[in-house]
């Protein structure tokens, strides 16, 4: 018997984001897409202090997410880890060395109206 919990894109953007901040990622944001493009409902940005970090905090978010939900994410940049790309479908995340972030500046493009990218802050 399956405990795989529902693939919301709700449910999917809730492990992300506790599994980002288990694994001490830093200046993580959220940004809604609903409504502004069809490639997912959330986009999610952070940073990893090393390509280490950020190859490690990848893998495990996609192994989580494989297991509790049976979501089969799509993984680019995970080998050089500067920037790794991770789509779950629903929700697309980035997972940056601070230099890279800052050279692509995602946030600015995705997110100009400062009400649409929510810091996410850990407790």
């Amino acid at each position: 018997m399956s405990t795989q919990q529902t693939a919301t894109s709700d449910a999917l953007l809730a492990a992300i984001l506790k599994s980002l901040d288990d694994d001490k990622g830093e200046d993580i944001v959220q940004i809604n897409l609903r409504g502004k493009s069809e490639m997912g409902d959330y986009m999610v940005i952070a940073s990893g202090r090393s390509t280490r970090q950020v190859s490690a905090m990848a893998e495990k978010m996609t192994d989580k997410l494989k297991q509790e939900f049976g979501v089969l994410s799509k993984v680019e940049g995970k080998d050089t880890g500067d920037w790794v790309l991770i789509d779950t479908g629903d929700v697309i995340v980035h997972i940056f060395r601070p230099e890279v972030r800052e050279f692509y500046q995602l946030e600015k493009m995705w997110a100009p109206s400062s009400d649409a990218a929510v810091s996410v802050k850990a407790d």
